[in-house]
């Protein structure tokens, strides 16, 4: 079937197959230094099944390429690049960081939290496009404030700026723009720092270990986790509400490593105690922006079945969780993008669609920009098991033909 958009309509395993090929590497060579199965790189590469996140990383790390050379990202806007229109800007104003508009109106604190905190509700809802449009005033706003200001005043800017600067690394990992990304990431480093808030200094550790995941490096990543619990400390009897998200959000992200890592007792470990953290916590916040809580814990349980390719427990979660009206919209993508790959690698191919549309529906910038759900639209059509009507209209709406 042909794409629209080129090479971005190339799948990951075709890529890949091209990467391996292009260094003189066998299968089972390239399987070896991922490490990972000679069947799994055979079955990606013939588009027998998609290329997940995790392996899509580890052969990025192991043939020495740039992750969006496998992705295909940043992939080309159906919505006539709205969202790839505010990065210009957005660009510019992580730029001049430190060259702060002295001429810039400054509103209250008052005023300018409720921005933030506007913002951060678009995020919530995968709403980059409006996201885009709304940080770059915002940010150079925010960045002038700070630097006028001393004392306190001046740490409580800084918190605000620190999660705005959150705010591009959502759209540049949407987007798949990973240089952008690091540029942020940096950013948050420094504005967290300077809050000289030790939750938000943690907080900014997870934050910061999703590179690790991107690059594959599992056992730093790990580290970087540690180092944060151990900051934190592990007695939860005695930890307040923020810091019980921090904690337990440390928890769910180092389950995470643990189980690309190939780890199960320990990813299971890491669960367990984050189901901890949440049940002394009582019910789903959102400190930091970490929407802790049980709802999460229950999604990131799906999410190491579906990295474990457990798929018994994949069944089990899918039909066990329900998720309540008040979560995120940006979270419920995600949870369906893992279940339709966990129903997928389970063999019912109805209820990986089935689920598909359902990120589409709960999320649908989120769900346009993911690389997984692009792979596994492109295994569905490649196994020619579903009426093409609904299939090819999801697949046009991701804007391939």
């Amino acid at each position: 079937m042909p794409y629209a958009n080129g090479n971005e309509g190339q799948r990951i395993g075709l890529r890949i197959a091209e990467a391996r090929k292009a260094r003189g590497l066998t299968q089972l060579q390239l399987a070896q230094r991922v490490p990972c199965s000679k069947s799994l790189i055979a079955q990606v590469e013939r588009g027998h099944k998609p290329a997940t996140p995790s392996l899509t990383a580890g052969v990025a790390r192991a043939l020495g390429v740039r992750l969006e050379q496998l992705t295909g990202q940043p992939y080309e806007d159906p919505q006539r690049g709205r969202v790839h229109a505010t990065i210009p800007d957005i660009r510019t104003s992580m730029l001049s960081w430190d060259l702060p508009d002295d001429d810039l109106p400054v509103r209250p604190y008052g005023e300018l939290a409720a921005d933030v905190a506007s913002a951060s509700a678009l995020g919530r809802k995968a709403q980059y496009a409006k996201l885009g449009c709304m940080l770059p005033p915002l940010l150079d706003e925010l960045s002038a404030a700070c630097h006028a200001a001393d004392g306190t005043e001046r740490e409580r800017l800084f918190g605000l700026l620190g999660e705005a600067y959150s705010g591009v690394t959502a759209i540049a990992y949407a987007v798949g723009l990973f240089d952008l990304r690091s540029q942020a990431m940096d950013r948050v480093n420094w504005a967290a720092r300077e809050s000289a808030d030790p939750l938000r200094i943690g907080r900014m550790q997870w934050q910061r270990s999703t590179l690790f995941l991107q690059a594959a490096e599992y056992d730093r990543g790990i580290r970087l986790l540690d180092r944060v619990r151990q900051g934190l400390g592990e007695d939860i009897a005695v930890m307040d509400a923020p810091t019980l998200s921090v904690h337990g959000a440390v928890h769910l992200r180092s389950a995470m490593f643990a189980a690309r890592a190939g780890n199960a007792p320990t990813a299971h470990a890491h669960l367990d105690a984050a189901a901890e953290a949440a049940r002394h916590l009582g019910r789903d916040a959102n400190h930091y922006g970490l929407e802790f809580g049980p709802t999460n814990v229950a999604m990131h349980r799906l999410a190491v079945a579906v990295e474990m390719y457990d798929g018994p427990e994949v069944v089990r979660r899918t039909r066990l969780t329900r998720l309540p009206a008040t979560v995120a919209p940006v979270r419920a993508g995600r949870w369906y993008i893992d279940a339709a790959k966990g129903w997928l690698d389970y063999g019912d191919r109805e209820k990986a669609f089935a689920a598909l549309q359902a990120a589409r529906r709960a999320s649908p910038e989120q769900a346009r920009n993911h690389p997984q759900v692009r792979e596994i639209v492109r295994t569905l059509i490649h196994l020619e098991r579903y009426g093409k009507t609904s299939l090819s209209g999801f697949a046009a709406w991701l804007g391939m033909t």
